[in-house]
This record gives structure tokens, sequence and C-alpha cells, in this order.
């Protein structure tokens, strides 16, 4: 198990984290990412957006970590922000971190491991 060091808007924080969790939480940062990007295609052709599903990401090892996105309110990729929540007995952290970033994080973590 290594360190996942994640980038705040804010600061950082560093907490355990595997490789199959990180591997999940690349296939749902994928899904979102062509969420979001199916929004900004439907606003740059005038269309409607139709709505899509919140990601909802959850792991539980050392710590809690829970990511949120709602991509429904973002126009792009690069303008979207994740709701980061880490907890543990000691401590509770909630904080924002570009989802861009997030995406830069985790590639980062993947290739070390």
């Amino acid at each position: 198990m290594s360190q996942l060091t994640l980038n705040l808007i804010q600061g950082s924080v560093s907490f355990n984290f595997t490789s199959s969790a990180a591997e999940n939480l690349q296939t749902e940062i994928n899904n979102l990412m062509q969420s979001l990007k199916e929004i900004a295609l439907q606003n740059k052709t005038g269309g409607k957006p139709t709505p899509k599903t919140a990601m909802e990401y959850q792991y539980t090892g050392d710590v809690f970590l829970e990511l949120f996105c709602n991509p429904n309110i973002y126009p792009s990729p690069f303008s979207a922000k994740v709701l980061v929540t880490l907890r543990s007995p000691q401590i509770r952290l909630t904080s924002e971190a570009e989802l861009t970033r997030l995406v830069e994080d985790l590639e980062q973590y993947l290739q070390t491991i």
C-alpha cells in the first residue's frame, strides 16, 4: 500500500491507498470525464444537455475517502471541482480539488506503484 497525495484547492493531503482502489477511482473519473465532455459538446452545439449522474466514489481503508462531483453544474472538464471528504477516528477533512489536478495526482500514483 502506497501513499496517495491529493492536491486540494488550498494545500494537500496524503493517505494510504491501494492499487485496486486507485484503478476503481480511475474508472469512476473516466466516466465522469465522459459525462463532462458530452455536456460541453451539447452546450457548444446549442442543444440542451441531458442530465448526467453525479460521481460518488467511496473508499474505506485506513481512512474513509469520499469524492463527489456533479457534472451537470460545470460547463467543461477543465472547470469541474470535486468535493473531497477524508476522515479517520482522529480527523475529518472536507475540501475541494480541481478535477484536472485529481486526474494528474491519480496518474502519478498509478505510475509509482
